[in-house]
Order: C-alpha cells, then sequence, then structure tokens
C-alpha cells in the first residue's frame, strides 16, 4: 500500500534547448556571426537532451584513472576514461569547439565558436578544458613556423582521434599546457625545469610540473630554463619516430570538481622538446595560450550562470508555496531577476570579447580592447560564478542540495574558472599590467565605455569613477581588485545599456552602478520590472 501521494514536485528540466537564450543568440548576430545560429541550435538542443546529460553525468561520477604501467611492469603512463567522455569529445570536436576557427576565414568563426563552446559546455564542464586548450595552443604554436605547418591543420580537424600515436600519423590532435610547478604555481619564473639544447635542434627537458591537465592530450605547451632563459617548448608524447616521449605521469589530482576530466602531476625524465618562439621569451610565447584560455574561463562561467538561472527559475515555475508558485513569491521573484540580470551581463560581456578576439588581427583598437577587457573580465565574471551558483543551488532548497538535481556539481565546478589561467589577484594585476606597458588599452576601453554615455546618468557617474580611480595611483595594487571590479561593472553596463533588454539594463545600473545593491542577490530596489528579466531564463 502506497503511504502518500507525490505531489508538488517540480518536472524534469531536461530535456531544455541551452540556446534559447535571447542575450546569447542576440550577441551572435551583433557580433557578425548570425551564419552559425542554425549550428548553434542544434548544439544547444543536443547538450540538453536526455541522452547527452546522460553522458555528463556518468563521465562525472566515474572519473578517469591513471594506469602507470602494464601487467608486466612497463610503464605505459596512459589514463582511462569513462566512454562517455569520448562521446563529448567526438560531439565538440565534431562542431569545431576547438581550434577550428584558425582554419577558417570566415567573419565570426571565433564569435560563433564561443557560442558553441558556450552551448555545449552545458553537457560536462570537464572535457571543455582540452577542447579549450586545443584551440588556444595555435597562436602559442605559431611562433615556429614549421611546427606551425605540421601540426595545426591536425589541431582544427574535426576528427577526434584518440589513442598513443606519433602525431603526424593521426587524423586530429588534442593539445594541452604544463606550466606550473610545486614551489611557483602562478609565479612560473620560479621554474626549475631545465632546457638542454640538442646537436639535432630538440632540447632535452628534465623536471616536475605540479598541474598539468588532461594528461592524455597528444602535445603540451610547457617552460622550461634553456640557456638564454626561461622558454616555450612543444612536448609530444610520441616522438617522430615512434617511441614514446618521457613524459611520466605520477598522479592526478583529486579535486574539488571537474571530476569528468584528469589532471595530473607529470615529470620530465630527459623528454624530447622543440623550441616555440625564442629562447628567453617563454612567458611572452606561451601567455598567447593562456589570453585565450582566460576567454574561455569566461565563457565556461557564463556557461554555469545560464545553468544555474534556468534551474532556479524552472523549479520556482513549477513549486508551490504557501498557496502560490514559488515565482510569484515576490522575495523569490527578486532572487531570480538578479541571478538573470549577472547572467546576461556575462553573456553580453563574452559574446563582445569573441568578437574582438576576431576582429583583433586587423584592428589594433580591438586588439588593445580585448587585451584590457579580457583581463577585468576574467577577474569579475570569473569571481561572481561560485556566488551565482550558491543561490541558484539555494532557489530549489534542500532538493537542490542532493546530488540528483545536478547542482552540486555545478556549484563545485564554479569556483574553478577564477582559479585556472590566474586567480583574482593574478588577473587583476594583469589588468593594471597591461594599462601601465600599453597606455592604448585604457584609451580602447574608454572609448568602448564612452559609446553608452548618455544613455543612463548611473552609468555616465560610473565611468567619471572610473577615471578618477585611474587618476589617482596611491596605493593601486592594493586597490587593484576595487578598480577592475569597478571597470568590469562599467563594460557589462555599457553593453547592456546599447544592447541588452531595457528591463535588464536598468536593473543592472540601479543595483551594480547606482548603489542601490546588497551583499547577497535578491536585494534589487523597487521598481524593477522581474517579469521582463525572469522571462529570458525561459526555456
Amino acid at each position: 500500500m502506497p503511504t502518500h501521494e507525490v505531489f508538488n514536485q517540480v518536472p524534469d528540466l531536461v530535456p531544455f534547448d541551452m540556446s534559447r537564450n535571447p542575450a546569447l543568440l542576440e550577441g551572435l548576430h551583433r557580433e557578425g556571426a548570425g551564419w552559425a545560429e542554425p549550428e548553434i541550435r542544434e548544439l544547444g538542443a543536443l547538450a540538453g537532451s536526455f541522452e547527452v546529460q546522460e553522458w555528463g553525468r556518468l563521465a562525472s561520477e566515474h572519473p578517469p584513472v591513471l594506469r602507470t604501467h602494464d601487467r608486466y611492469g612497463h610503464r605505459i603512463d596512459e589514463v582511462e576514461f569513462h566512454p562517455h567522455w569520448h562521446e563529448l569529445m567526438k560531439v565538440a570536436v565534431a562542431h569545431g569547439v576547438h581550434a577550428a576557427p584558425w582554419l577558417a576565414d570566415t567573419p565570426g568563426a571565433h564569435t560563433a565558436r564561443a557560442a558553441k563552446f558556450y552551448t555545449w559546455g552545458a553537457a560536462d564542464a570537464g572535457h571543455m578544458c582540452p577542447i579549450s586548450m586545443t584551440y588556444a595552443v595555435v597562436p602559442a604554436l605559431r611562433h615556429n613556423r614549421e611546427l606551425a605547418d605540421r601540426y595545426e591543420p591536425l589541431l582544427g580537424s574535426r576528427t577526434y582521434d584518440f589513442g598513443l600515436r606519433e602525431p603526424a600519423s593521426k587524423a586530429g590532435l588534442i593539445a594541452g599546457m604544463s606550466m606550473t610547478e610545486k614551489q611557483g604555481g602562478s609565479d612560473v619564473r620560479a621554474n626549475t625545469t631545465t632546457a638542454t639544447p640538442q646537436p639535432d635542434g630538440s632540447y632535452r627537458i628534465v623536471g616536475h610540473k605540479w598541474f598539468t591537465s588532461a594528461p592524455m592530450s597528444d602535445m603540451f605547451l610547457t617552460l622550461a630554463k634553456a640557456p638564454g632563459g626561461l622558454s616555450c617548448f612543444l612536448l609530444p608524447r610520441v616522438l617522430p619516430d615512434g617511441t614514446r616521449n618521457a613524459l611520466r605521469l605520477q598522479r592526478l589530482k583529486d579535486k574539488l570538481g571537474n571530476k569528468s576530466n584528469a589532471s595530473s602531476e607529470i615529470e620530465y625524465d630527459n623528454a624530447t622538446g622543440w623550441l616555440v618562439g625564442a629562447e628567453g621569451a617563454g612567458v611572452k610565447t606561451i601567455i598567447e595560450m593562456v589570453n585565450m584560455t582566460r576567454l574561455d574561463c569566461v565563457i565556461g562561467s557564463a556557461t554555469g550562470m545560464r545553468l544555474g538561472v534556468v534551474n532556479a527559475v524552472h523549479h520556482a515555475r513549477h513549486r508551490e508555496v504557501f498557496g502560490r508558485k514559488l515565482i510569484d513569491q515576490p522575495a523569490m521573484r527578486n532572487v531570480l531577476a538578479d541571478l538573470v540580470i549577472e547572467s546576461d551581463a556575462a553573456t553580453t560581456v563574452m559574446m563582445r570579447l569573441a568578437g574582438a578576439t576576431d576582429r583583433a588581427s586587423g584592428d589594433p583598437a580591438e586588439a588593445a580592447l580585448r587585451r584590457i577587457a579580457l583581463a577585468i573580465t576574467k577577474y569579475w565574471v570569473c569571481k561572481r560564478a561560485p556566488a551565482h551558483a550558491a543561490e541558484a543551488l539555494e532557489c530549489l532548497g534542500g532538493n537542490g542540495y542532493v546530488e540528483e538535481s545536478g547542482m552540486p556539481r555545478l556549484y563545485r565546478e564554479a569556483p574553478l574558472m577564477s582559479i585556472w589561467e590566474g586567480s583574482g589577484n593574478v588577473a587583476a594585476l594583469d589588468a593594471l599590467r597591461a594599462m601601465g606597458r600599453q597606455p592604448e588599452t585604457v584609451e580602447a576601453y574608454f572609448a568602448e565605455v564612452a559609446l553608452a554615455a548618455g544613455a543612463d546618468p548611473r552609468l555616465d557617474d560610473a565611468i567619471a569613477r572610473v577615471g578618477k580611480e585611474l587618476a589617482d595611483l596611491t596605493d593601486i595594487e592594493y586597490r587593484a581588485r576595487r578598480v577592475v571590479e569597478l571597470m568590469a561593472l562599467v563594460l557589462q553596463g555599457a553593453q547592456l545599456v546599447r544592447h541588452g533588454h531595457p528591463a535588464v539594463a536598468d536593473a543592472f545600473c540601479a543595483a551594480r552602478l547606482g548603489a542601490d545593491w546588497g551583499i547577497a542577490f535578491g536585494t534589487l530596489p523597487t521598481g524593477v520590472d522581474t517579469g521582463a528579466i525572469i522571462e529570458r531564463a525561459f526555456v
């Protein structure tokens, strides 16, 4: 006999369409990649399907396993993945979410790729790490034309070809990055790994790396000290003669989140590498890869925000509390609208950065804007993601705290984007460094936000405050976060005032720029059109 009737429980959100997001699609067209909308919609529906959501769940719940030796005691240094990991990778590569834009001459290719990364990332965040690094390796690799000519077509190939084989013999390649060491972390100049030149033009690499993500990749960019200083090198897992390179996997990291992705500690035991860029220019060379992955950190955070707010609004639309739907409760409407505003702001500025990436090679002003805007946006958007995920989870109450809801996985993932490729202080100080070394970045920033001048007095006042902050260099490093936060909010506000939904733009300026905002989400001032804002999260 049943003891009770199950009612007032929320139906499953899945299937849903991750591409059904006006901020994303409007940005896609605005930044010159409207031609990609059919594929974005295809990916969005696929990412939210029952099958693919199950792929992501199982790949996360059955994390990779390191196999250092075979049954006979031979080193194999292999990572074993759940089969669905490979299905996720196949789709991402087939749709060109990795390095394909570098091989395309279609205007808006990088913007289209950013939208694909955003929509497909809803399937599983972990596998997007090697996809991101494969995308980011190409501009750095071009500092060695011979290596770029040999491997770039394979890095951009739309065939996922997993397995340990000589790179040139494969149908497609995946790349990784290996920079940090035990004693240095973000301070890569403290690295002790050495690179000794050989008669054949290669280098012998000896040392360790404390954090190498996606160690099953076909090749890696790494930093090591050559005779001429800290330099960048390309290390394949399999050498041109078919023998294994001496990259020894020591262990996989047991991480807070990002469980489906393998992150490892490795040793270079007289490994073979080839110089990328000049000796002594390692940081300058590899920073191009880092900057590209920083863009993906922003995209990943925006993806997480969208997933969080979609889940929260879906729950509130179906759950009844005190005789009314949760979404009709004034306090909850304030929270949901605030979450949507944050998500819209992140998505809108993300698409602007993607557009700048498309135009940077031929437009110095766009290149300068991208340099400064990426640093400040990486700091702020990625910093907001954990609080956003926590609030979205809380909207589901106890149901959101259990693993079956998917919200704990989203919550555990949220801090990662703020840590990878430069944590909060690193990103904020990098913004100051850009302004100090490249004054044209400051000009580009103010030119961009000035396009919204006069549209909202609160935004105008905030732009003036940025000018005052930058005019006073007293204790500027101490104030780094304060300055960069304000710059990021002004940039988001300018984008929303020009391109966002009027209700979202007004609420953003009132709360984020008008000083009428509490510390927690759900502290929007009165007079906000919560209905129009919340509707933007309906899928």
